[in-house]
């Protein structure tokens, strides 16, 4: 399973070409993101988890989509201005994909099918629930900003309910776990 993550075509904001296997030997923490959210103050803590960790093979890979309540509505050109411009990104980040539905890209497709549970998400599940959005299906990705862990050999190794921030605890546990396995 882990050369099919590997040999999923993605595309990078800038439009080049891209797969996962690109990343092959590195932890990955794969995030859905998007611009307009209460959620995207969130990008400040990647960022910052990145630089902390990059040196030790973590990347932090961004995926924007538009699924929840149009929060990502802008282009690609948009994204990379707002994410400069607000929060100095530089950790990569790939083209406008959908992370649900009948569209949903490959990648979250196989991510949600291989980590079907998340850490930390009954909470987040239920305050949603007070604003009347329900998912049917559990397995889905819930909102904006969930992540997944991806080992240095390409198997998913964990998954995070959107409100656990990158300085949780229990995201940098499995992180330094990773991190301190040799590819």
């Amino acid at each position: 399973m882990s050369n099919d993550l590997y040999d999923i075509s993605l595309t990078q904001i800038d439009g080049s070409a891209s797969r996962l296997g690109d990343y092959r030997g590195k932890v990955l923490l794969v995030v859905n993101v998007a611009s307009k959210c209460g959620l995207t103050p969130q990008y400040e803590g990647l960022e910052k988890l990145y630089q902390s960790k990059k040196s030790h093979g973590l990347e932090v890979l961004g995926f924007p989509a538009n699924n929840f309540r149009e929060q990502e509505p802008g282009s690609d050109a948009d994204i990379v201005e707002f994410c400069s411009v607000n929060y100095d990104v530089h950790f990569p980040l790939f083209s406008k994909i959908s992370v649900v539905g009948a569209d949903q890209h490959p990648l979250y497709a196989e991510l949600t099918t291989t980590q079907p549970e998340s850490t930390g998400e009954g909470p987040f599940r239920e305050r949603l629930k007070g604003y009347g959005i329900e998912s049917a299906n559990t397995t889905d990705v819930l909102w904006n900003f969930e992540k997944f862990l991806i080992d240095r050999h390409g198997k998913v190794v964990a998954r995070f309910a959107p409100d656990v921030a990158a300085d949780d605890p229990r995201l940098l546990e499995v992180i330094e776990a990773q991190l301190a396995k040799e590819a």
